[in-house]
C-alpha cells in the first residue's frame, strides 16, 4: 500500500491554536491518532465559526465528512500548543476538501486532509455548494 502523502495548499484560510490534553494521549504519552481527528474538528467548528458559518449552515447547507486522511510527521506531547492551519480546495459540485497542518515550534505535527459534502439535512441528500462560499474560499487573502 503507497504512503499517504498530502500536499497543502498554498493558501491558509485560518489560524488557531489548540493545547494537547491529557485525554488526548496515548499508551506512548503522546498524540494519539484518534486524537487527531478530534483536534481537527474543533478546527473546523472555529474555521467556520470565523466566517459566520456552522456545520448545519454553510450559506444554506450543511456538511458532512466523507472521508480523511492523515500523515503523521512527529511527535506532540501533553501541554504542547499546536498551531493549526485550514485551507480549502478542489471544489466540485457538492464537495470539496478541507486541509489541516498541526504545528508546534514551528515543526509540522501532522498534515490532513478530509472530504466534505455539502448535504440538506431537511431531504436527507446532498446538496450544491454555495458559490458565496467557494468564492470566498477561493479568494486571495
Amino acid at each position: 500500500m503507497a504512503r499517504v502523502h498530502i500536499d497543502f495548499p498554498e493558501h491558509v484560510r485560518f489560524t488557531t491554536v489548540i493545547s494537547v490534553r491529557i485525554t488526548d494521549l496515548n499508551y506512548g504519552n503522546h498524540l494519539g491518532n484518534d486524537a487527531v481527528l478530534s483536534l481537527m474538528h474543533e478546527a473546523r467548528v472555529r474555521f467556520l465559526q470565523h466566517f459566520g458559518y456552522s456545520e448545519l449552515d454553510v450559506a444554506g447547507v450543511g456538511i458532512i465528512m466523507s472521508d480523511a486522511a492523515i500523515q503523521f510527521k512527529k511527535e506532540a506531547f501533553y501541554g504542547d500548543e499546536l498551531t493549526i492551519e485550514i485551507a480549502t480546495g478542489d471544489f466540485t459540485r457538492v464537495a470539496f476538501d478541507m486541509y489541516y497542518r498541526l504545528k508546534h515550534n514551528q515543526q509540522e505535527i501532522v498534515v490532513a486532509k478530509t472530504g466534505i459534502v455539502c448535504f440538506d439535512y431537511a431531504l436527507r441528500k446532498v446538496a450544491p455548494v454555495p458559490e458565496v462560499f467557494v468564492q470566498r474560499m477561493q479568494t486571495v487573502l
